[in-house]
């Protein structure tokens, strides 16, 4: 297991599971985004965490979602953890925490140094944060864009809460993002995907081991 704890999101396929638990992942992302290219159905995500040992966290990638839809979720996927990349308000977080009894991991997209109070808005009521690119106005997805934001605004920065680096990063970069930064999690979807939503093992491995 590599010292810096790796999240890697938007697993569609048994393969991309097996690779990234192979790599040392510490987390399992599963995304419930119908919009994006790494939707995974309920009961797909159901086939693919109970196959997810123990130990490594599997979590659901929702935004803006209602209690019938996180009902349905949790109903049927066993998961460890819930990740709002939405506009949830802080009094949602505290919400979907108390509903579920699952830790909560709340986005927060940076663009410029504006965007900073927010994660100390959110540090007291999640369990933890992530410090993500903000997506361009332009978009139509929360996250997973493949671009990165200037990581000299959080160098040096510390939250209350437990946080993880998400946005661009790529085997090739994720060293520097980490001395940069100081993080010590970081979350990567579409820097090791071989095409849009599809995941490359080798990709995988090669992330771990540049993030260790």
């Amino acid at each position: 297991m590599p010292n810096t704890r790796v999240k890697i999101c938007g697993l569609t396929t048994r393969q991309s599971v097996s690779a990234a638990v192979e790599a040392g992942a510490a987390y399992i992302g599963f995304n419930f985004i119908e919009r994006s290219s790494r939707y995974v159905s309920i009961e797909a995500a159901r086939d693919l965490a109970v196959e997810v040992p123990p130990g490594v966290a599997k979590v659901a990638l929702t935004i803006d979602a209602d209690d019938a839809e996180l009902d349905a979720i949790t109903d049927v996927v066993p998961l460890d953890m819930l990740q709002l990349h939405g506009a949830e308000t802080p009094e949602r977080v505290t919400e979907v925490k108390a509903r579920y009894g699952l830790p909560v991991m709340k986005a927060v997209g940076i663009a410029d140094a504006s965007d900073l109070a927010a994660l100390d808005t959110y540090a007291p009521v999640a369990d933890q944060l992530l410090v993500d690119t903000k997506p361009p106005k332009s978009g139509d997805l929360p996250g997973g864009t493949g671009l990165a934001f200037d990581w000299r605004l959080i160098a040096n920065r510390r939250w209350s809460t437990p946080w993880m680096l998400a946005g661009g990063l790529t085997p090739g970069n994720v060293a520097e993002a980490i001395a940069l930064t100081g993080a010590t999690q970081v979350d990567v979807a579409s820097g090791v995907e071989s095409a849009p939503g599809v995941k490359d093992a080798e990709l995988i491995r090669a992330f771990v081991e540049a993030a260790g």
